[in-house]
């Protein structure tokens, strides 16, 4: 049975109150082409349960998943080994509820996760503070822009080259309606907010950030670090000379899912906390001297002022964050120093193994578990032609640099890596003998 709250007598009170003669009035900034102005047609009609079922696996068969093939794919989502002991332990009922903690007293194990999730993301990326309200790495970077405008009062966002593209393009779409230009590559000056790189960038290139923060603080602009593979912070020195760290925490005990749901951080140094966006949780005792687990600052626009909130981030996630909290925990600080060194040293046997194919250079010098290479044929073409050899290849970059991205974790065996080497020099031989090799740029 549906629910319909309102009456037509209300709707009508309700457009009577905002001056509209019809609902219609309210999509008017609406591109009218965007508009639905009748039932989509390719929709079928009803089906009964089990043939939704039937008809909703055949579908997801079409996909190749990565646990079916060897797979090299990185690039903001990665594939790494979950215990089953995560699984099993979201369950428990403690932590079982889809209901968000506005009321604090009655969600106990929802907030004590939450807590421990703040302090494992502050340990890892070196900050003071985390939250544990953000939807993904994408939306969280661009709530670092956002948040280094509120508290330089400027207006300017600069992107160093080879933060994640999809991450740029969120940031952008925030700024639509903003004041302020959102700029690629170009040097920080007094009208700077803040300088956002991302490290291991999107080829897998780890940077020094000296160097950055040193122009940051010259002009007075925030240094913002982005992270998508947060596993790499256990081989790498934290982010700490940042004022803002954000990123996807996805590799820590959430699946890749299709893409998606994600798990994006956000830390900061302490001295901004009131303009981070989201919610903190706190550990506190109460009368009785017993611990106990609090919201400690919401600055949303549910619990201000509209006009005072910093964000309209409304969930944090949180499954996600209990998962990763959970799997963390298992593998502790030497499990998850080993977890990285095991992706780094599979990622070092796979840049040998394409470094050593004729016709093929490794473009990325230092990296965590994803490296860079060119080829003399379009990667487009070797994607496809990896698939025939039942193979997930890399991300290609652009259609006329011939360089493909690829990944690999703790998943990627010996094996793997030998017939990934194999497939390219077939196909590399095969379109050479067929006079369809071309030079990369």
């Amino acid at each position: 049975m549906r629910y319909l709250p309102h009456t037509d007598e209300s709707r009508k009170d309700m457009l009577n109150a905002i001056g509209a003669k019809h609902i219609d009035e309210l999509y008017t900034h609406v591109p009218s082409e965007t508009l639905m102005s009748e039932p989509l047609s390719s929709l079928p009609s009803h089906m009964g349960e089990m043939q939704v079922e039937s008809h909703i696996k055949a579908l997801a068969e079409k996909n190749t998943p990565t646990s079916k093939l060897p797979s090299f794919l990185g690039g903001g989502c990665y594939h790494h080994h979950i215990p089953a002991s995560v699984d099993h332990l979201i369950q428990r009922g403690e932590f079982l509820t889809t209901y968000t903690p506005y009321q604090p007293e009655v969600s106990q194990g929802t907030l004590t996760y939450v807590y421990e999730f703040q302090n494992y993301i502050a340990r890892l990326t070196g900050m003071d503070i985390a939250n544990a309200s953000m939807y993904d790495g994408a939306t969280a970077v661009t709530e670092a822009a956002l948040m280094a405008k509120r508290l330089t009062k400027r207006s300017n966002v600069i992107v160093y080259p080879c933060v994640h593209p999809d991450y740029i393009d969120v940031l952008k779409s925030y700024s639509t309606h903003s004041n302020g230009t959102v700029e690629l590559g170009t040097e920080p000056d007094e009208n700077t907010a803040c300088v956002i790189i991302q490290s291991p960038n999107y080829y897998g290139l780890v940077f020094d950030l000296k160097e950055l923060r040193e122009k940051c603080d010259a002009v007075g602009a925030k240094l913002v670090v982005a992270v998508t593979e947060i596993v790499s912070l256990g081989l790498l020195p934290a982010p700490e000379v940042a004022d803002i760290v954000a990123g996807e925490a996805q590799s820590i005990g959430v699946p890749m899912s299709y893409g998606g749901p994600h798990l994006g951080f956000f830390a900061c140094k302490k001295q901004y906390m009131r303009q981070m966006p989201g919610r903190l949780c706190g550990k506190t005792v109460d009368a009785d001297g017993k611990e106990g687990f609090v919201l400690t600052l919401n600055t949303r626009e549910q619990h201000i002022r509209r006009d005072k909130a910093t964000s309209n981030i409304c969930t944090n996630q949180g499954l996600c964050a209990l998962a990763f909290s959970i799997h963390l925990s298992l593998l502790g600080e030497t499990g998850f120093k080993t977890l990285a060194q095991l992706n780094h040293t599979q990622a070092c046997k796979l840049a040998d193994a394409l470094e050593s194919i004729d016709g093929v250079t490794l473009k990325t010098e230092s990296f965590f578990n994803e490296v860079t290479a060119s080829f003399p044929i379009s990667t487009e073409l070797l994607k496809d032609e990896l698939s025939k050899h039942s193979i997930i290849g890399g991300i290609p970059v652009g259609k006329t640099l011939h360089s493909m991205v690829f990944c690999a974790t703790e998943l990627t065996t010996d094996e793997d890596i030998a017939k990934l080497k194999a497939a390219i020099e077939t196909i590399l031989s095969e379109h050479s003998t067929n006079g369809g090799l071309s030079h990369a740029v």
